[in-house]
């Protein structure tokens, strides 16, 4: 299956007034842009693994950075994510002509607090999800 699990994952994720009422759109794939406004999320598929025999599964481990500029509020983005993602099961996630679905996740690593040394004012947490998508066609 030739299957854009990030951009499967980003519609997902950008119909959840969970997430959008704390970062809005402003949801990045693989990273976010230089001078981004916070609170914001980025994310990445950093590998995972697909059945030979189920083409049309797979299931990617996602990297996920929750960024605020304090880190109370890289927390709230980083539960926010939470709240959407851990445990979801069968969610039809639909990218014009074909229809998606994530039949499951599961977060791999709870989340991290980091400071990055090299950009002032930036706080992030982060963490690992494994996400299962399956194409209908």
């Amino acid at each position: 299956m030739n299957t854009d699990t990030n951009a499967i994952i980003r519609e997902y994720l950008i119909n959840q007034a969970t997430l959008t009422g704390v970062v809005g759109t402003r949801i990045y794939v693989p990273r976010l842009p230089e001078n981004a406004t916070l609170p914001a999320l980025g994310f990445f598929t950093r590998g995972g693994d697909a059945n030979p025999y189920i083409p049309k599964i797979v299931s990617p481990s996602v990297q996920f950075d929750c960024w605020d500029d304090n880190p109370i509020g890289a927390r709230d983005v980083y539960r926010a994510l939470v709240d959407v993602l851990q445990g979801v099961q069968n969610q039809a996630v639909v990218i014009a002509p074909n229809t998606f679905y994530i039949l499951g996740a599961e977060e791999e690593t709870q989340g991290q607090d980091l400071v990055d040394a090299e950009i002032p004012n930036y706080f992030r947490v982060l963490t690992f999800f494994k996400i299962m998508v399956r194409a209908s066609n």
